[in-house]
């Protein structure tokens, strides 16, 4: 990088009134494309700027600042990457009063899909205008297809190869079919034409297998307060892609210092998310009490614990209660909080005492789920899984 790019650079980062030192250090103004970036970064970054929609007198509630947001929105999407555009929105809702126009469908249509931004939506979902509610919606579904899209088929195949792993039938059911299997037998059938396989066979499982007395029973615990927004959405997808599973039984329940059985949701990630209430207190131990009644069979029951164990409630009980759970031969799994993009957010003191229990607790990363739980369904060590698993985020 040479001095002048370096010197734009940090233009860039230290805004107008660094121009003039600048200049004197041999500088050019910014034009062009870097001159859209400063006004584009100053509308939020500079609150004293008479241009920004974000300074002093220019209220971000009022009708007349709504194009001009929204035009900035589509500046800046078109001049940083990704990754920075999310960041830049972001920084928006905090220093500007983005947070009470997210809900204008016009600008809705022009955010780039974010995590934080749909947890925030999420926790204000109460406060929607009518107008906005279909915008709302279609802005958070985008953000769950992208999710769904990286873990439907890994989550489907992983369980599908740890639980229908008996013998095949010739008795032909989509419910049942074997996809790795036909898929796998039938590569030498690839049609170059048509860019596909075209299978000479299907190989279907046992429909025994798959009947109610053989079905697993999957219960996700899914805390609800504050700080769970992000965890919240991703398992919102993951529940409803194993509710969709005939070879499972899924429960999914959501809590703060209450309990809400969201299970009847399961059809719609969409759906199931505005079903929960972010915000609020943490009784986790009231929680399992309520879940321990859906355990019919404990060997084949997985309970999954997804929280950030900021206990309010009996945190005592609530251990002596995971204890049980484990004892009876549930397989139980405490998956910690994910915030800011993937960095666990946890009770570290908690998390060790339920750790201590011979309980993984950790904070599993989305790609990661589908092999958590094809090696719980098999009955492997996953506390190997957890060490394996902090072993490759140090390294």
């Amino acid at each position: 990088m040479d001095d002048a790019t370096r010197i734009q650079r940090w233009r860039l980062i230290l805004g107008q009134e660094s121009q003039e030192r600048f200049t004197g250090m041999g500088g050019a103004s910014l034009t062009g494309e870097l001159d859209l970036m400063d006004q584009a970064l100053a509308a939020i970054y500079n609150r004293s700027d008479a241009g920004g929609f974000g300074s002093p007198g220019r209220g971000a509630g009022h009708g007349p600042s709504n194009p001009q947001i929204t035009r900035w929105l589509g500046d800046v999407r078109s001049l940083f990457d990704k990754d920075l555009v999310t960041v830049i929105q972001g920084d928006a809702m905090n220093r500007c009063g983005l947070r009470q126009l997210i809900f204008e469908p016009e600008l809705l249509e022009n955010l780039e899909p974010d995590l934080s931004l749909a947890s925030a939506i999420l926790t204000l979902k109460e406060q929607i205008p009518k107008r906005s509610k279909d915008s709302v919606r279609a802005f958070i579904r985008r953000i769950v297809e992208e999710i769904n899209k990286l873990l439907e088929q890994d989550i489907r195949r992983a369980v599908t190869a740890a639980v229908n792993r008996r013998r095949h039938s010739p008795i032909p059911s989509a419910a049942a079919l074997d996809y790795r299997t036909t898929i796998a037998r039938n590569l030498k059938n690839y049609n170059p034409r048509l860019k596909t396989i075209v299978p000479e066979r299907f190989w279907f499982f046992d429909r025994t297998t798959t009947s109610a007395a053989n079905r697993w029973t999957v219960i996700l615990d899914i805390d609800q307060s504050g700080s769970m927004g992000e965890s919240v959405i991703y398992s919102s997808v993951m529940s409803c892609i194993l509710a969709s599973m005939s070879s499972l039984q899924t429960r999914v329940v959501a809590f703060d210092t209450n309990v809400v059985d969201l299970t009847e949701r399961c059809g719609d990630p969409v759906d199931l998310l505005f079903g929960f209430q972010l915000g609020g207190g943490t009784d986790i131990d009231k929680s399992v009490a309520y879940c321990q009644q859906f355990v019919e069979n404990p060997s084949k029951t997985l309970f999954f614990l997804i929280t950030d164990l900021e206990e309010g409630g009996n945190r005592a009980a609530l251990l002596r209660r995971l204890e049980e759970l484990k004892g009876s031969g549930v397989t139980v799994v405490c998956l910690l909080a994910l915030a800011d993009g993937g960095r666990p957010y946890y009770d570290a003191q908690m998390a060790q005492r339920v750790a201590g229990l011979g309980i993984p607790c950790f904070a599993c990363s989305p790609e990661r789920l589908p092999q958590l739980l094809e090696r719980a369904f098999r009955g492997q060590d996953l506390a190997a899984f957890q060490k394996e698993f902090e072993t490759r985020k140090k390294s």
